[in-house]
């Protein structure tokens, strides 16, 4: 085949390739965001959803949320609020042209570096396609996994580029790119290992000592010591790449540990961690071949209890290793294979455990590469010489990928909402308490708390002492007005973890419901204590404070609520309220209308900005305040009509006046609200008699 027609191949390749990886994926364009870390990462990250400005990339920078720090994977986020705000359509898609890119960068750094098309393109489609890869996709969250690769990739790309002649100015692309990689994801510090594999086969750096030991031009010594020579070369040349990747090890295990995220050799041992990373090692490859129980997190698994789990790992991974290195002269890709799969899983194998899943799809997203290597020249090698080869390698392989990408278009199905994926997973997994949690939280945000008190109770059964869902309880409790119940749960989260802001934020909620300002104040101040920077403290500090008539107080919290959240709606409207308790008439109209300019469907601040308008006289400006206020209630709120009704009154529309108090009266009769009923039975009386009430 002439060049002409080789690039023409390649480009159809690539065009299918791309083609086939939308299709397969195509209905995340229509999957939700979900309740699992996509809102740390994109919905209610203040951060994120401020838009791209100076301050948002000079928080990327130094961010250490979500227990990691990958300034990359957070601008991404940021570009992508800018453009498309918390539509998750176009979030999903940026995720997926991440992944279709990786999968012909993939395709192209193997076929540069190997000259092997079909071999390349067969690793490149089952990259594409394994329902493994799935959960980094699908996963808004999981940008900072396609993101990686794709910078993974391109520094593959560059170093083969460098090793084929490019000189100084591609090793420096290799390891500029690596570095932003790094900024994506600290996965990339097993990359310079890879590079030295890429070193052996399939750049072959160490060939020319190999072939002068087999001519016997050089002492078998003498060419020893070449070859020692020119491994030590080689590993002076990643020297760079080892040294950011070990600075950016040191960082990521300090801001997991100030996170909280790394668990303590107390509360998982080490005998358990290596138990479970070996038999980690053999589940995933399990799973590559039977992908099936797919969950979006596997709980983690006491194995040490099972000696026979590790052992029969150890020897299985032992056995295999012996084989691949008696094989790996004559077929070097073996041995690079097997390394890169178990070399790039080590920064996520729990040695060092983060979060509480003993294992997790998205952590293949990379290493599985090593194994699809193997098989891809490797199943030739066996069948080389048959007669019926050719057919039978492509047959297998049209099947084999056939089956991964149907498997994925029915995995892909579980993504679509929280409801499915949670479900799906707690089918597929046992004793799942973080997903029980979970599903209880959307349970509880759509208002079906008894369900959601059940997953919450469930998730206590297997964990006892979890404190999230204690925590989650007790919120649920309290929406129902089980306050006692609920009051009980948070001291029992207070008790396990006494720093916990959060709970001393809700729990003093819940004591101000009861009329106990002065516990409610107290724990509001703790909260402080804790989490000197949460306006939801400042904010609550002052509701109770204002509730116990200090005004000035009450003012000085929402302003330092204010500062740490300006675009707060809600905390403007009830400084309003304050001022206007205070006699700041015009002080509490300015802070109304910063509120409903804020949020302009807060019927409360539109009320309450148009009852201080008519205090002022200005009925004309207030009558279309409150009548916004009547209508984004669909005149169905029976407080705002009274007020409405009064000032149509004061402005001598009677008629209208008389019509809207009736109204508001129908309502609260019919929502049993006997003392506004006969509040507004009053006035409707002195409307009849077109007489304006006294305030």
């Amino acid at each position: 085949m002439n060049e002409e027609s080789n690039k023409y191949q390649v480009i159809f390749i690539c065009l299918a390739l791309a083609s086939a990886t939308f299709i397969v994926y195509a209905q995340t364009l229509h999957h939700e965001f979900v309740n699992f870390d996509d809102d740390k990462y994109v919905t209610e990250n203040p951060n994120v959803r401020g838009g791209l400005t100076v301050r948002s990339i000079k928080w990327a920078f130094t961010a250490t949320e979500a227990a990691n720090w990958h300034p990359l994977t957070w601008l991404s986020h940021i570009i992508d609020y800018q453009f498309f705000g918390l539509n998750p359509k176009w979030h999903h898609l940026v995720n997926l042209l991440f992944h279709i890119a990786n999968a012909l960068l993939l395709f192209w750094v193997l076929k540069y570096a190997t000259g092997a098309l079909w071999q390349s393109v067969f690793v490149a489609a089952a990259f594409a396609f394994h329902p493994l890869h799935v959960e980094s996709v699908a996963w808004i969250a999981e940008r900072k996994d396609v993101l990686s690769t794709m910078f993974w990739l391109l520094t593959m790309a560059a170093y083969v580029r460098y090793v084929r002649g490019g000189g100084v100015k591609w090793y420096m692309v290799t390891l500029f790119s690596f570095a932003l990689g790094l900024m994506a994801k600290p996965m990339l510090v097993t990359l310079p290992f890879v590079l030295l594999l890429l070193d052996y086969w399939p750049l072959n750096r160490l060939k020319t000592q190999d072939s002068r030991l087999q001519t016997k031009k050089l002492s078998i010594v003498d060419c020893r010591l070449s070859i020692f020579f020119g491994i030590r070369h080689l590993i002076f040349e990643k020297l760079p790449f080892f040294v950011l990747s070990a600075v950016s090890s040191v960082v990521t295990f300090f801001v997991q540990r100030s996170a909280g995220a790394v668990s303590s050799l107390e509360k998982l041992s080490l005998d358990n961690r290596i138990a479970n990373a070996l038999v980690s090692y053999l589940s995933y490859i399990g799973k590559m071949m039977y992908p099936a129980h797919l969950g979006v997190l596997y709980p983690y698994r006491h194995i040490g209890l099972f000696v026979w789990q590790p052992a029969a790992a150890i020897f299985t991974l032992a056995f295999i290793t012996v084989v691949i290195i008696y094989y790996s002269r004559r077929y070097r890709y073996l041995f690079v294979g097997w390394l890169w799969y178990l070399g790039t899983l080590v920064p996520v194998i729990g040695l060092v455990q983060v979060g509480d899943q003993a294992m997790a799809d998205r952590y293949t997203y990379v290493p599985l590469t090593g194994l699809f290597i193997i098989a891809a020249w490797g199943l030739p090698e066996l069948l080389a010489g048959w007669r019926y080869r050719k057919a039978a390698l492509c047959i297998s392989a049209a099947t084999v990928l056939f089956v991964l990408s149907i498997c994925t278009y029915h995995q892909l199905r579980y993504w679509r909402n929280n409801i499915t994926l949670f479900e799906h997973t707690l089918a597929v997994t046992e004793d799942n308490s973080k997903i029980q949690n979970n599903l209880g939280n959307v349970l509880a945000s759509m208002g079906r708390s008894d369900e959601a008190i059940g997953h919450y109770n469930e998730a206590l059964r297997i964990r006892p002492n979890y404190i999230e869902a204690h925590y989650n309880l007790a919120k649920a409790l309290q929406s129902q007005g089980r306050i006692d119940e609920a009051v009980s749960h948070f001291n029992e989260a207070l008790s396990i973890k006494p720093d916990y802001a959060e709970a001393h934020i809700n729990l003093g909620i819940t004591l101000k419901s009861q009329g106990k300002l002065d516990e409610a104040i107290s724990h509001y101040r703790e909260a402080l204590k804790i989490k000197p920077d949460s306006a939801e403290a400042y904010y609550n500090l002052g509701n109770a404070l204002k509730s116990a008539g200090r005004l000035d107080e009450a003012v000085s919290n929402y302003e330092k609520a204010l500062q740490l959240n300006p675009n707060d709606a809600e905390i403007c409207n009830n400084m309003g309220s304050v001022l206007q308790s205070q006699g700041k008439l015009d002080d509490a109209i300015s802070y109304y209308r910063r509120s409903v300019s804020i949020d302009p469907n807060y019927a409360a601040a539109h009320n309450n900005l148009g009852n201080a308008l008519a205090k002022a006289g200005r009925l004309d400006e207030a009558i279309v305040q409150i009548e916004r206020a009547a209508a984004l209630t669909k005149y169905q709120n029976a407080a705002i009509l009274n007020t409405l009704s009064a000032a149509y009154a004061a402005k001598g529309r009677f008629s209208e006046a008389i019509a809207t108090a009736q109204k508001a009266l129908d309502i609260a009769t019919a929502g049993r609200n006997d003392q506004l009923a006969d509040f507004t039975r009053r006035q409707l009386e002195m409307y009849k008699q077109q007489k304006i009430p006294k305030n």
